[in-house]
């Protein structure tokens, strides 16, 4: 991966778009969709989860405005590069900025040299069932969304990210009834997502989505200490050890046998 210099970028009061909160950009991305893809990291989360390594991100008054041209322009400089792949907005939370993700996804859309993929990597909290217009404009020009579902159970959600799943799984619910591809991201935490049970009821819980077209299963991993540490906050997570890769495969198949079941029950 490739950090591009945010202190670099011109002014950006002249942008006939809403302008970004970012948090960082990447130009050589390769685990954020498919193929090699230029990474937008925006600014402010609503969630606190408590495997979090970038808790830098979480202030929404923070990072750097940066405008849809600047991306765009900055994207098309590399464009060689990202022919298997697109562009990924993820944060933070990029549904907390839904005016700038849907300015940037549009523009990507209509480029002269071929229409970009455009992914979004969400955890879905910030969607607001009650008012679905604000974000169809998003939807309107993602290709793909990366779907991050913390905990099956809902107090086990609202334990290990400090919020409820009801707006996470109407927001599957909206991409379901779109059509809109989805692959699925589960952090496995020792103690806390790692068993056979609640990977089995993760798949009865996204049964009903038959835009599914991927499942990750990511081992929970320690890489972020340092970064508390350097905060000065409190790690959340202290003492339990990284997840190693051996039980993943058994748990990918409990969440394949709960989608089955679940749909077959259907």
């Amino acid at each position: 991966m490739a950090k591009v210099n945010l202190a670099e970028l011109k002014d950006s009061a002249s942008s006939r778009f809403p302008l970004g909160r970012v948090h960082s950009l990447e130009s050589m991305g390769t685990v954020d969709g498919p193929g090699i893809r230029f990474v937008v990291f925006v600014q402010g989360c609503p969630m606190r989860c408590a495997y979090c390594h970038n808790p830098d991100t979480w202030a929404l008054d923070a990072g750097t405005p940066v405008s849809v041209e600047h991306i765009v322009e900055l994207f098309e400089s590399n464009r060689q590069f990202y022919k298997s792949g697109g562009i990924t907005v993820s944060g933070g939370e990029p549904l907390l900025q839904p005016e700038f993700l849907a300015a940037l996804f549009g523009e990507m859309h209509v480029r002269p040299h071929g229409s970009v993929h455009t992914c979004l990597d969400s955890c879905g909290y910030a969607y607001t069932p009650e008012h679905p217009e604000r974000f169809a404009p998003v939807l309107d020009e993602t290709d793909l969304v990366l779907l991050d579902i913390k905990h099956a159970d809902p107090a086990g959600h609202k334990a290990l990210t400090g919020r409820s799943p009801e707006r996470i799984l109407a927001f599957g619910d909206e991409l379901a009834r779109r059509g809109i591809d989805v692959i699925i991201r589960h952090v496995v935490v020792p103690g806390y997502t790692d068993t056979e049970e609640e990977c089995e009821q993760l798949g009865r819980l996204i049964a009903p989505w038959h835009n599914v077209v991927g499942l990750e299963m990511l081992p929970y991993h320690t890489m972020g200490v340092a970064k508390y540490e350097q905060l000065g906050m409190a790690y959340p997570l202290e003492g339990v050890e990284p997840m190693g890769k051996t039980r993943i495969p058994a748990l990918r198949r409990a969440v394949l046998r709960g989608m089955k079941a679940g749909r077959a029950g259907a």
